[in-house]
């Protein structure tokens, strides 16, 4: 009753790390992914079809962005110009100096919160388990924002 099995299993060292893709080999053993079930082809062509799709919206979400912000801006100048609005400039500059103090007071520490380095983190660990993913969906960001 209690009998223990004393067999072991071997495991050939030459051959598993024949069998592992190079990214696994440099980026640590835990850097498996639900990617690796797709082969590097299609890894490749959904990062860089993702990336391309969200490069060009981007490109175009920035245009529409910079020319209500141009635009709004313009307004505005004209409109103080012609006299329809008046900017109290010395509340302007203390508000702008009331920034630039808490700017320098957050920025004086140089440590990050610990939420952000947790995310942080988080990026770093995704992005190492997806390195081809990753890698197309750059490609294709840039192509996007090119086009």
């Amino acid at each position: 009753a209690g009998a223990k099995d004393d067999t072991f299993n071997v495991l050939d060292l030459t051959e598993y790390t024949k069998n592992r893709p190079w990214w696994r080999k440099i980026f640590a053993p835990s850097s498996g992914s639900s990617a690796e079930k797709y082969n590097v082809a299609t890894q490749l062509v959904i990062g860089g079809v993702t990336g391309w799709c969200t490069g060009f919206i981007f490109q175009k979400v920035g245009k529409l962005a910079a020319t209500a912000v141009g635009g709004g801006f313009f307004l505005l100048q004209i409109a103080n110009h012609t006299g329809y609005i008046k900017v109290d400039w010395n509340l302007v500059q203390r508000d702008m100096n009331k920034a630039k103090q808490q700017l320098k007071f957050h920025s004086s520490g140089n440590k990050m919160p610990p939420e952000v380095k947790s995310r942080v983190d988080e990026v770093i660990i995704f992005l190492k388990k997806n390195v081809i993913l990753t890698g197309g969906f750059a490609g294709g960001f840039l192509l996007g924002m090119a086009s």
